[in-house]
C-alpha cells in the first residue's frame, strides 16, 4: 500500500506562485509515472501535469508554461511549481500515480487526499 501526502496549498494572489508538495510512503516515483489533477468547485476532475518514471514531463494546455513538475533530491517527493496563478487555477490539487504490480502490466491506482490552491485578490 502506497499513501501519497500533498501539501503547500494556500490562498494566493492573481499572478503568484505556490509549490506543492507530493510525499509518497515508499520510493516509487522514479519506477511509475506520476500525475497532478485538479478539482474546481462544480466541475470534474481533470489532469494537470504527467511525470514519467524517466523524468519527462507533460502539462495541459492551460498550465502549459506556468506549472513546472520536478522531483525532489529524494525519490519519493514530487513537486509542481506553479507560476502566475489565475482565478480559474482554484482547485484542489491531488497527486496519483498508478504503481505497475506484475509483468502483465496490472496496476493500483493511488491517491493523496488532495490540497487546496485558491487564487483571489
Amino acid at each position: 500500500q502506497v499513501q501519497l501526502v500533498e501539501s503547500g496549498g494556500g490562498l494566493v494572489q492573481p499572478g503568484g506562485s505556490l509549490r506543492l508538495s507530493c510525499v509518497a510512503s515508499r520510493n516509487i516515483f522514479s519506477r511509475n509515472d506520476m500525475d497532478w489533477y485538479r478539482q474546481a468547485p462544480g466541475k470534474e476532475r481533470e489532469l494537470v501535469a504527467t511525470m514519467t518514471s524517466g523524468g519527462s514531463a507533460f502539462y495541459a494546455d492551460s498550465v502549459n508554461g506556468r506549472f513546472t513538475v520536478s522531483r525532489g533530491n529524494a525519490e519519493n517527493t514530487v513537486y509542481i511549481q506553479m507560476n502566475s496563478l489565475k482565478p480559474e487555477d482554484t482547485a484542489v490539487y491531488y497527486c496519483h500515480v498508478k504503481v505497475v504490480v506484475n509483468v502483465e502490466g496490472a496496476y493500483v491506482e493511488h491517491w493523496g487526499q488532495g490540497t487546496l490552491v485558491t487564487v483571489s485578490s
